[in-house]
């Protein structure tokens, strides 16, 4: 039977402001540990610490750019774009513009703090 979520979780973030990520499905609001859908809205200038995480992310921008740095260098994913890092790939995620970004991160398995593996701001 399917299951209906009726609303996200709002999670803090990490970064050098304050990013909006209402996980649908994840650790937190659904229970899963295979899969997380989050919606994410990051203000202008906002940027958090390298990470080298355990999981595969896909990400698709809805809005604006998402800067993502990785070890050979860097890549704007712009409105209908999509980018894919993979685990023990260190990247690190920015939204330059004046308006931040919105996009959607899937996460398999699901995100979890202890398998981000952040480094220092």
């Amino acid at each position: 039977m399917p299951t209906l979520i009726p609303s996200p979780t709002r999670i803090k973030a990490a970064g050098n402001k304050s990013k909006r990520i209402d996980e649908y499905i994840g650790r937190v609001n659904s229970g899963s540990d295979a899969v997380s859908i989050a919606r994410m809205r990051s203000p202008g200038g906002w940027g958090e610490p390298g990470q080298t995480p355990e999981f595969t992310e896909y990400t698709i921008v809805l809005r604006r750019t998402l800067h993502v740095e990785h070890g050979g260098g860097t890549i704007d994913v712009t409105p209908g774009q999509a980018v894919v890092t993979l685990p023990g790939e260190w990247v690190r995620y920015a939204t330059p513009d004046e308006d931040g970004a919105e996009y959607i991160a899937v996460c398999t398995p699901a995100f979890s703090p202890e398998a981000v593996h952040r480094g220092d701001a």
